[in-house]
C-alpha cells in the first residue's frame, strides 16, 4: 500500500545556480523511475542557512509530495546520499488527505 510521503532536499547549487531547474527535474524523474507517484513539487528558493555545519553556507530547497510504497524511503535515500547535488535530505509520512464532508444545509421549517 502506498503512502504519502514529503521529502526535503537541500540542493548544492553552488556556482550553478542556473541549473538547478535542470537538476529538479531530474530528481523529479528518479522519484517517478523508482515507482514514486508525485503530487507537487515546491522550488523554494535559495536560503542561507541558520548555523553552518558543513562546506556550505546555503542551498536551494525543494519540496517533493509523493506517494510510494515504505521500503523506497530507504531506496531514495541511499541513493540521493551519492548524488553530489543534494547535500541534505529529509523524509517525512504525511496524513491522508481527507475528503471534506458534505455541507448540510438548512432545512426549512
Amino acid at each position: 500500500m502506498k503512502n504519502r510521503y514529503e521529502a526535503l532536499l537541500v540542493l548544492n547549487t553552488q556556482g550553478r545556480e542556473d541549473t538547478v531547474k535542470d537538476i529538479v527535474d531530474r530528481l523529479e524523474s528518479e522519484f517517478q523511475k523508482e515507482g514514486a507517484d508525485i503530487e507537487q513539487v515546491q522550488k523554494m528558493d535559495k536560503r542561507h542557512f541558520s548555523y553552518v555545519a558543513g562546506p556550505l553556507d546555503s542551498g536551494f530547497y525543494v519540496n517533493f509530495v509523493f506517494r510510494a510504497e515504505p521500503q523506497l524511503i530507504t531506496k531514495l535515500r541511499s541513493k540521493f546520499k551519492l548524488d553530489p547535488e543534494v547535500y541534505r535530505q529529509n523524509y517525512q509520512r504525511l496524513a491522508e488527505k481527507r475528503a471534506k464532508p458534505p455541507k448540510k444545509l438548512a432545512q426549512a421549517k
